[in-house]
């Protein structure tokens, strides 16, 4: 059956103008695929003759040049040295957003900035859109003001499908608010090793919960179709095993035997394809030594074949060229290759390959029908431009609203004696140290920067703020507690700075000294203690969970700190519901630990369900 939706005032591009109108778009859907109904306008490339997806793809790729399906295939930041006029000129096909340059404070400034790029794609000879992305990974988390969720590990610390797909059909209408139509999210990575810089982007050690995660984490991206103006692409990554290289490197090797990669890493992948994600991104990492970029088994064999993957396989950072000859990338399966400022070495390094046959030409046709059928999905051929009527909308007060539910849903108590909680408002409280007060340090990386950032940013709520609208006497002493502080209780706020990538790999999985300091420095007063840990990850905490009255597991909780305060305060008659993502290691010679290893400190589901 046929059902008609009709969005009115949309951009379009009349003729070959360089200008344009309001007019009525009409999208007719027929069983999920798109079809352009033309009584509105011309194009530059008559479409208007084909009556389903499939044939108006064949036609465009019959009219195009080896150079512009190649510019389909390529994808560069629209901030390092590419202009509009180059993706028009160069026929680019994608841009992305990450760190540097902003397209200004507000909202609109985004939106004016990419519809700018669109236009030029626009004037193309074909005239095809553009997909434009970002790494939103736990909310529009590169657009200060946007409501920033826990990451990965603390929403799966909820256990909450239902808030994961609320928590992501959010950051879609926020990032279609700022302009783009595709995120490179979720991250499925199923983190074996603490040592790993990139655990907090994974949702957990445990293959079923991470596929029951990913489901819903499309259903809230993709909706029930992408040609909703509500509705982004969505993307898993990083195929396949990145979260289980040997000692936690990143962009390390995966040594695992081929069943262990079946019953273990593939599944939430298989999900993924089933539920109809629209793209996949691989990984950095290598496969038994062969890197991920390369391996045509993984990618083309089992992902594309075996699973049936119909959509874009798109490269990491510098994908085309970072691991050899774009040759060798494309052949293995790779459709778009995401060139940060060096397309034009791609593009002519990739013709030559074409030219002289070492890639097929039935590999480009390949790439470029996946990449045009996910444009088509996205109904950017009649709606190309950005989503204005959203931009007043993010950061909402009913988007925080959900984020600080998944923050206090996400914190998991580790250890509650002596009546340390719940908190009562009317009870003397210092929070203690910066991280309690700084909603930068509180949310990790990919955070307004890629790296994160150790200052506030615009918008967010600290723990102190949450804490201090709440109880009617909590002092801020970022110093720590000192003799002749009123407080009877201390929310010793620790744990670790921001980082993202590679820059998190470390060796040391414990407390810093200083923060060590703050926890028996408030002890020692005879305080009551209550710790915050503030990580990406387990860390060894067996000295001061012993030094502690109380003990929290708060991942890195975003913009919501007012979340935390709720949890501490039992707000609403709230009580604790997380449950550790992770089994935690007692000394450093336990990592990596099973799941369910009778000598883990608290075992993978640990979480005190009542104060």
């Amino acid at each position: 059956m046929k059902s008609v939706l009709i969005f009115t005032l949309s951009l379009i591009t009349l003729g070959c103008s360089n200008f344009f109108v309001k007019a009525p778009v009409l999208l007719t859907k027929v069983e999920d695929e798109i079809k352009v109904i033309c009584e509105w306008g011309s194009q530059k490339f008559d479409l208007c003759q084909y009556q389903t997806q499939q044939e108006m793809i064949k036609a465009l790729m019959q009219e195009m040049t080896l150079d512009e399906k190649i510019g389909q295939m390529t994808q560069s930041v629209w901030h390092n040295n590419v202009s509009p006029e180059i993706i028009r000129d160069k026929t680019i096909g994608s841009i992305i957003h990450t760190q540097g340059p902003t397209p200004g404070p507000d909202a609109m400034d985004w939106i004016n900035k990419f519809n700018e790029f669109q236009s030029r794609a626009l004037e193309t000879r074909l005239g095809i859109p553009l997909l434009i992305a970002v790494d939103a990974v736990h909310g529009q988390n590169t657009f200060e003001g946007a409501v920033i969720f826990p990451h990965n590990i603390g929403m799966a610390a909820t256990r909450n499908m239902s808030l994961i797909k609320q928590a992501a059909q959010i950051t879609a209408l926020e990032v279609a608010g700022t302009g783009f139509n595709w995120t490179f999210s979720p991250c499925i990575a199923m983190p074996q090793h603490e040592h790993w810089g990139r655990v907090y982007e994974g949702y957990t050690e445990d293959r079923d919960l991470t596929t029951a995660a990913v489901i819903a984490s499309i259903a809230g991206h993709q909706g029930t179709s992408l040609a909703h103006r509500h509705t982004i692409a969505a993307t898993a990554k990083h195929f396949l095993g990145d979260g289980a290289t040997d000692g936690g490197i990143e962009g390390g090797n995966a040594t695992m035997t081929d069943q262990v990669m079946r019953e273990t890493y593939l599944p939430p992948y298989a999900a993924a394809v089933d539920k109809g994600i629209a793209s996949i991104m691989v990984g950095f990492n290598s496969y038994n030594g062969i890197n991920l970029h390369q391996h045509t088994h993984l990618v083309t064999d089992i992902l594309k074949g075996e699973l049936g993957f119909k959509g874009v396989v798109v490269s990491d950072w510098n994908g085309g060229i970072r691991f050899g000859e774009p040759h060798t990338v494309i052949n293995a399966g790779v459709d778009i290759a995401m060139q940060p400022g060096n397309h034009d070495e791609f593009m002519s390094k990739l013709k030559a390959s074409v030219l002289d046959k070492t890639v097929p030409m039935s590999r480009i046709d390949d790439a470029v029908n996946r990449i045009l059928a996910m444009k088509f999905k996205l109904g950017l051929f009649s709606d190309p431009f950005g989503k204005e009527e959203f931009a007043t909308s993010i950061g909402s007060d009913k988007h925080r609203a959900i984020a600080r539910q998944a923050v206090r849903e996400s914190l998991v108590l580790l250890k509650n004696e002596n009546a340390a909680l719940p908190l009562l408002p009317t009870e003397s409280i210092a929070v203690v140290g910066e991280h309690g007060n700084n909603s930068g340090l509180q949310s990790g990386g990919w955070s307004i920067q890629w790296q994160g950032q150790a200052e506030s940013y615009r918008g967010a709520t600290t723990i102190f703020d949450g804490m201090n609208a709440i109880g009617s006497n909590v002092e801020y002493a970022e110093q720590g507690c000192y003799p002749g502080m009123a407080a009877d209780k201390a929310v010793v706020v620790v744990g670790e700075n921001p980082y993202a990538e590679g820059f998190g790999d470390t060796e040391n999985l414990r407390l810093t000294k200083a923060h060590k300091n703050l926890i028996s420095g408030c002890k020692n007063l005879n305080k009551q203690v209550i710790v915050m840990l503030i990580s990406g990850r387990v860390l060894l905490i067996k000295d001061e969970l012993a030094d502690s009255d109380a003990f929290v597991a708060a991942w890195l909780p975003g913009s919501e700190g007012a979340g935390v305060a709720d949890f501490l305060f039992a707000t609403d008659g709230f009580k604790p519901v997380g449950q550790s993502p992770y089994a935690w290691p007692v000394n450093y010679a336990d990592i990596p630990l099973a799941q369910d290893a009778e000598h883990a400190l608290f075992t993978f589901g640990y979480g005190l369900q009542d104060y």
